[in-house]
This record gives structure tokens, sequence and C-alpha cells, in this order.
């Protein structure tokens, strides 16, 4: 009796246990590329170990499926109704992590079928493009966040476009009947530029007078969760 639940364990399917094994075991090993990857491309808030994790399983689990499913159509198509149940809510902190998602998801395809060539020369071909471009981010923005009496309204907009340049922008005006709130965007660099001046544009809005608070933020692209 034990020798015969021992080899229906061993010959069930159509693949061997050492097929079965090399297929889930390749997936394994790939994914460390997708998990160094991720690690060295991420830094701050906007790296997540659990994420991180969590594409190593993906690709070993869709590496698993496809082995099951090998070229059988009909449990093919019951298996991808199987899976159309689950519901994904799960923010993306970063657009980068789709890629690495449909990159663990094709590696454990590829895995999966046997196709373990592609599997390499693609994670190779991808890692090495990440390495070179995966840490390329987008110029944090800095936001001027001016409240005034609507008197120094047009005094204010007239100093802020002409102490950067005109790169500051108006992104937002809230008025009152006594006051206004005016938000300008410019970018890092051209807020850089504000060392070189003798007065610092704090001092320049305060010395118009009516000027309630004037604040300075950096936004950045990375979400906190």
């Amino acid at each position: 009796m034990r020798d015969d639940i021992l080899q229906a364990l061993l010959e069930s399917g159509t693949l061997t246990l050492p097929d079965i094994l090399l297929r889930i075991l390749a997936s394994a090993v790939i994914s460390g590329a997708i998990y160094l990857s991720y690690w060295y491309t991420h830094t701050g808030t906007a790296y997540s170990k659990r994420f991180n994790v969590s594409l190593v399983t993906l690709t070993i689990l869709t590496g698993t499926v496809m082995t099951v499913i090998g070229n059988n159509v009909a449990l093919s198509l019951g298996m991808v109704g199987a899976l159309s149940i689950v519901r994904f809510r799960t923010a993306i902190k970063d657009s980068r992590d789709t890629t690495y998602i449909f990159w663990a998801i094709i590696v454990g395809i590829c895995c999966g079928v046997g196709d373990f060539r592609v599997a390499g020369v693609g994670t190779a071909v991808v890692f090495a493009a990440l390495l070179l471009l995966g840490r390329v981010q987008n110029e944090n923005r800095v936001l001027l966040i001016l409240r005034c009496s609507k008197e120094k309204c047009l005094e204010a907009e007239g100093l802020i476009f002409r102490y950067f340049q005109g790169k500051a922008v108006l992104k937002v005006k809230n008025t009152t009947a006594e006051s206004a709130e005016l938000i300008f965007e410019m970018p890092r660099s051209a807020y850089s530029v504000t060392y070189k001046k003798d007065q610092d544009i704090m001092e320049a809005l305060y010395g118009l007078g009516g000027v309630e608070y004037a604040n300075m933020v950096t936004q950045s692209d990375e979400i906190t969760g």
C-alpha cells in the first residue's frame, strides 16, 4: 500500500519528480536576481521588504502553476477561472513596482514550462537595464505656500516671479474677502538659486508687509504607507 501511494505521487501528471523540482527551483534561483534588483533600485520609503519577498514567492508560485498546467488546455482554462476570483487591493507605491510584478510572473511562466534559457537571458537583460537606470528619479519639486492680505497679493506674485526668474508656477490661489493663499511650484534647481541671493525669499516676502506666513515644502514622488 505504501509503495502504491509513493508510486502515485512520483508518477502523477506528465512530469517526473526531478523535472518538477528543476522547474520550481529554477524559479526560486532566478527570483533571487529580482530580489537583488528591487533592493538596489529602491531607496527610502519607496522600498518595501515585504513587497520584495512577495516578488520571490510570486515567481515561485507562478512557476508552480505553470508546471501544473503544462500543455493541458482544459486545465489552463479552469485555472484561469479559479484565479479570476482573486482581487488585489494593495496600493502600488512606485510605478516601477508594476514592472517587477510582471517580471516575476514572466520568469515563473518561463520556468514553469521549462524554457530556462529565455528566463535566464530575459532576466539578465532586465537586470542590467535596471542596474543602469533603476536609480533614475524625478527631480523633487519645491512648494512655496504663502498667505497674505488681499492688497499684497499681486505684489507678492510679482516678487516671487522675479526672484525665481519665472520658474515658479502658481498652482493654487485661494482667496477670501480679506486674504489670499498662494501655492507656487518650482523645480529643486530653481530653489537652489536662492542660496546665491543676497536676501532670502522669506525675508523679502515678510518685508512686503501683510504676509501672515510663508512656508517652503519639498514634494517628492514617494508615497508613505
